[in-house]
């Protein structure tokens, strides 16, 4: 059994708007991926900056700061073995214009500035992520009962 890995999703300000929170939160679950964690929250301009800091001298930084805090977004930590890969996957390419069929921002989304979703894109980033949003103490500990059928061990 491989290492069991967490990581930040948020289902941004124009997926909740478009009322698509429950499509995307039954993907991560139909794949088997564990929820431990969930907030619904205005996130504050102060906490979006300081989630896009590694972008904060790129051009888009401003724009991509008044998008997440511009409405309220659904913010979760799920764990999985290898789940940061395999999110990304579902996810799909950053922008839907882009991204393949099959995917969430594939299926839903043909914007070049709105993506719906974000998903950690390494293990650092998760850990670090993670505790912009949540304390330890907010994170869940449970098992599944038929893990044994998810991971074949």
């Amino acid at each position: 059994m491989s290492k069991i890995e967490r990581t930040l999703i948020i289902i941004k300000p124009d997926a909740i708007q478009r009322h698509l929170a429950g499509e995307i939160i039954a993907r991560f679950e139909r794949k088997g991926f564990k929820l431990v964690a969930a907030k619904f929250m205005q996130i504050s301009e102060d906490l979006a900056r300081r989630h896009y800091a590694v972008h904060q001298d790129k051009p888009f930084f401003e724009a991509v700061v008044k998008y997440l805090s511009s409405s309220p977004s659904l913010v979760m930590v799920w764990e999985a073995e290898g789940i940061i890969n395999m999110s990304r996957k579902i996810m799909g390419a950053t922008f839907g214009y882009e991204a393949e069929p099959g995917t969430i921002r594939g299926d839903f989304s043909c914007s070049r500035g709105y993506n719906l979703v974000h998903g950690s894109d390494s293990p650092q980033s998760a850990e670090e992520e993670i505790s912009l949003f949540f304390s330890p103490d907010e994170i869940v500990k449970y098992e599944f009962f038929d893990t044994v059928w998810l991971y074949g061990d």
